[in-house]
């Protein structure tokens, strides 16, 4: 016998932020939230995103003001750091939190 789902177990999830729950920034935020800071590369490789695809969602956090880019060079290369703002922090903690909640409303 399956358990009927009703109006209030899904209520969780149209509370759910779907600019970070985009697979793609998702990715990026949660990696990102474990770390201090790391660079273009980095993420790139941890994540499995082209550079052309990560550059894109970058653009979108950091206008977001979620995240916070910084250009430099080591030695003559250039060096892109990038790190979640404090907003970005919270904003990925409430989502966290969010999902588990719809997680929870489903256990059973």
């Amino acid at each position: 016998m399956s358990k009927e789902v009703g109006k209030e177990d899904l209520s969780s999830l149209a509370e759910i932020d779907r600019f970070v729950h985009e697979p793609a920034r998702l990715a990026v935020m949660s990696l990102l939230y474990v770390v201090e800071s790391a660079d273009f590369t980095f993420v790139m490789n941890q994540t499995g995103l082209t550079w052309g695809n990560l550059s894109a969602h970058i653009s979108k956090l950091e206008k977001a003001g979620y995240l916070e880019v910084e250009k430099t060079f080591r030695g003559k290369r250039p060096n892109t750091t990038l790190k979640l703002t404090s907003q970005g922090r919270r904003v990925f903690r409430d989502y966290a939190n969010r999902m588990k909640q719809v997680f929870q409303d489903f256990d059973g």
